[in-house]
């Protein structure tokens, strides 16, 4: 299971960031409009919403899974769901916790 761990946390950087290359090198790094672009319809608000409530969820329960487990680097999955998103920060820290068994 690692290893399939390992390749969703590859691809959970490579898809995402694939998108915000792209918004990058359009805007560069526009913050504000990255924000409104993000809320800019209704299904996308509703997205986007969807996904902060899965991201604080999942920190609030890894963080007591990972006291409970002693998985060490837990904290890498909060620079990861801010600089990537949930879809890198989920599998990486299954990864570690595999690594504590």
């Amino acid at each position: 299971m690692k290893t399939l761990y390992l390749a969703a946390a590859v691809a959970g950087t490579v898809v995402p960031w694939i998108f915000f290359g792209g918004f990058i090198l359009e805007n560069g790094i526009d913050l504000p409009l990255f924000v409104a672009m993000i809320f800019a319809t209704k299904p996308a608000g509703g997205f986007a919403a969807d996904l902060l409530i899965c991201c604080a969820v999942f920190w609030i329960w890894s963080w007591h899974d990972a006291r409970a487990a002693g998985v060490r680097g837990w904290w890498l999955t909060i620079p990861a769901v801010w600089l990537v998103g949930l879809s890198l920060a989920l599998p990486l820290y299954l990864w570690l916790r595999e690594g504590e068994k």
